[in-house]
């Protein structure tokens, strides 16, 4: 008798309870009356939110404290009507919220969100589809296939490139990472991993002033350490120095490194600088090394034919990351990550399990995500981009795109006609741009200015007129505006502007 056969043991007789047919359960779904109105309910909220969006202070300018306040409820034991637990999203939940969808939200690199991408995380959430698995979602998997060949063809990638869609950019770079060192170790990783015997340290390289933090936590996650980070000295504009990149490859490898991969910034994250691809590409084939385009503030702007010259070359990287939810304007979340050899993600992520798959193959055998990335459970992202793309579609795109880039030329216009403000960055070719308020009376004293900008930016955000961040660039606090909306219009931009201005005079 085969040993896998199960054997029935005598057992004592257990009684156990029958399942509940009462409609009145806790977990019954609400009648299809009843769950309408509560829908109608949501979608009032939701489009009153809509009506109001460009008019709301983008921060409530509430401290942690008081906000946390509000929420510091007891864990329930008996369940509330979902009217009444709807009625927070008024009283409590808006009035303490930040609105990213602002006209002036410019901090960060942050989306606008878009309506028809909030009816589509609506209606993928009621759906709840798994997008690991081909048999848990079949529609659902061949609509993010279809969308990333999209996106490929918008940016005029490799026209049978793979890819996905995961959370942020920093899980986009932490695969494209791990598809990096797949290829390119010379020995079995999977099997022996970083520790093998005879393992030498791998390497990663990019411009010293733009390197983004998602790639600082990427080499944390891989255990590659942040001494794998390369920093790579940059040129006078921000983008790297390609001859100063060969030397210091040179000099890893005779020092006893292995470098593995090279990035190139397609529009950095301070100043929208674009390296030069086509240099990378050359050097990164000339070594065997792989080439990944960090595009998570920039590639989408490849469908912008005026910035043709900026993406030559980004068609030869052996992946590319951006993100949808920042100038797409989808919801969160929607990262996107696109690899030119799709075989490459497979065999940096492929899962075994018996459980996961037919025995046998069969006609219903389809695409499985868990195969190609690092989760195995997937929530439907590509719902709202799919969706997206399909309102406005290209055409649509290159208008809100060229308007948001419009908006940042005038920002800089503004700067070089004031006598109050300094430009620390060229032209801006993106919708991001960094500059310094610095009144001719204290430009001999840096650390007095570093500080002015701090203030004026926190004072404009807790004054409601604006979101703002600083940043650093060559070490000095400068205002850093991200103009991403697709609702941000110039006489916002003029007015943040004149805001800045009066706060700046006042704090001196």
């Amino acid at each position: 008798m085969s040993s896998l056969r199960w054997q029935p043991q005598a057992c004592p007789t257990i009684m156990l309870p029958m399942p509940t047919t009462d409609a009145t359960a806790p977990f019954v779904d609400l009648p299809a009356e009843s769950f309408r109105a509560l829908g109608h309910e949501a979608i009032d909220l939701i489009t009153q939110f809509f009506a109001d969006i460009n008019e709301v202070a983008p921060f409530p300018a509430r401290t942690p404290a008081d906000v946390r306040a509000l929420f510091d409820l007891r864990l329930p034991t008996a369940g509330e009507d979902p009217h009444t637990i709807l009625a927070d999203w008024s009283t409590k939940i808006l009035p303490n919220s930040s609105v990213l969808g602002s006209p002036r939200w410019f901090g960060f690199v942050n989306g606008s969100g878009n309506q028809i991408g909030a009816i589509a995380d609506a209606l993928a959430s009621a759906l709840n589809a798994n997008l690991g698995g081909w048999k848990a979602s079949p529609a659902a998997t061949e609509i993010e296939r279809r969308t990333i060949a999209w996106l490929s063809e918008m940016i005029g990638y490799a026209p049978d490139a793979g890819g996905l869609f995961l959370s942020g950019g920093t899980m986009a770079n932490m695969a494209a990472l791990r598809t990096a060192l797949r290829s390119k170790a010379t020995w079995d990783l999977a099997a022996e991993g970083l520790q093998a015997s005879g393992a030498r340290r791998m390497t990663i390289y990019m411009a010293d002033h733009e390197t983004h933090v998602s790639f600082q936590g990427a080499v944390d996650f891989l255990g590659l350490g942040q001494q794998a980070l390369r920093k790579v000295p940059s040129n006078a504009d921000f983008t790297i120095d390609v001859a100063a990149l060969e030397a210091m490859l040179d000099a890893d490898i005779a020092a006893g490194m292995t470098p593995f991969c090279i990035v190139g910034h397609g529009g950095s994250i301070n100043v929208g600088a674009f390296d030069d691809f086509d240099a990378l590409a050359d050097v990164a084939a000339r070594r065997n090394l792989w080439f990944h385009v960090d595009g998570a503030c920039g590639a989408l702007g490849a469908i912008l034919p005026e910035l043709a010259a900026h993406f030559r070359g980004m068609d030869r990287a052996d992946s590319v990351s951006f993100d949808a939810h920042k100038w797409l304007g989808t919801p969160y979340e929607a990262a996107c990550l696109l690899v030119r050899n799709p075989d490459s993600l497979q065999q940096a992520f492929v899962t075994h399990a018996t459980y996961l798959l037919s025995s046998t193959p069969s006609e219903y055998t389809g695409f499985n995500y868990f195969d190609y990335g690092p989760q195995l459970s997937r929530g439907w992202r590509a719902l709202k981009v799919w969706m997206s793309l399909r309102q406005y579609g290209v055409d649509g795109y290159q208008a809100i795109f060229r308007r948001t880039i419009a908006c940042a030329k005038h920002l800089h216009a503004l700067v070089v006609a004031s006598d109050e403000f300094e430009v620390v960055q060229p032209e801006p070719e993106l919708y991001i741009y960094s500059f310094r308020y610095a009144p001719a009376a204290l430009r001999h004293d840096d650390a007095a200015l570093d500080l002015l900008n701090q203030r004026i930016a926190d004072e404009i955000t807790t004054r409601q007129v604006a979101f703002v961040m600083t940043t650093r660039i060559r070490g000095r606090v400068t205002q850093r505006l991200s103009i991403c909306s697709h609702r941000t219009r110039i006489k916002d931009i003029d007015e943040t502007f004149e805001a800045m201005r009066g706060i700046g005079e006042e704090l001196r």
